[in-house]
């Protein structure tokens, strides 16, 4: 399947785009912080709008590694799929196939991972079933506009973990660090 064929608007997105839509939104409805807050260094972003912003950062870094991964790889960002502001977050395509990468911004966070469970300081999340059902998603779209089966690997970027602790191999997505993405 030639790249070539990607619609033009897909590849004008950037790393983290619709989730800094989300959070910008959010944060307009934030009452701006008191001069005291601004003195002693309150946050002005939400408690609801910080994770947003630590995901945005999160696809930031992640996009900035795939777009130094060379010419012969194309990167889509922030893909829109379904309804709302659903999007996978990197579709990556080259010599070595078709990737769908859902970044998680777990900086200093121990994540432990063993077959169909990925737990983040001891906390199970539903990273694994979510990076595999985007890229079934994806392998259904893409086989229908290619007329030929199309593979789709998940992947699950973790970045800045504490630990990454591999247990056993999971199941459902490759589970690698921002640092061990590039190999």
């Amino acid at each position: 399947m030639s790249t070539d064929s990607v619609p033009a608007h897909l590849g004008t997105r950037v790393p983290g785009q619709a989730v800094i839509e989300e959070l910008l939104a959010l944060q307009s409805q934030v009452p701006p912080r008191s001069r005291l807050q601004r003195i002693f260094g309150v946050s002005p972003l939400s408690a609801e709008s910080s994770s947003w912003y630590l995901g945005a950062i999160g696809e930031i870094v992640v996009g900035e590694i795939l777009e130094n991964l060379g010419p012969e790889w194309r990167v889509l960002h922030a893909v829109p799929v379904g309804a709302g502001s659903s999007d996978i977050d990197h579709v990556l395509i080259g010599p070595a196939g078709v990737f769908t990468i859902n970044t998680k911004n777990h900086s200093g966070q121990p994540v432990w991972v063993a077959g169909r469970t990925l737990m983040v300081a001891g906390r199970k999340t539903r990273h694994l079933y979510n990076a595999a059902h985007e890229a079934a998603r994806a392998s259904k779209l893409l086989t229908a506009a290619a007329g030929f089966p199309v593979n789709v690997t998940a992947v699950v970027v973790i970045v800045e973990p504490k630990t990454l602790t591999i247990k056993a191999c999971p199941e459902q997505a490759v589970v690698v660090t921002d640092a061990q993405l590039p190999r």
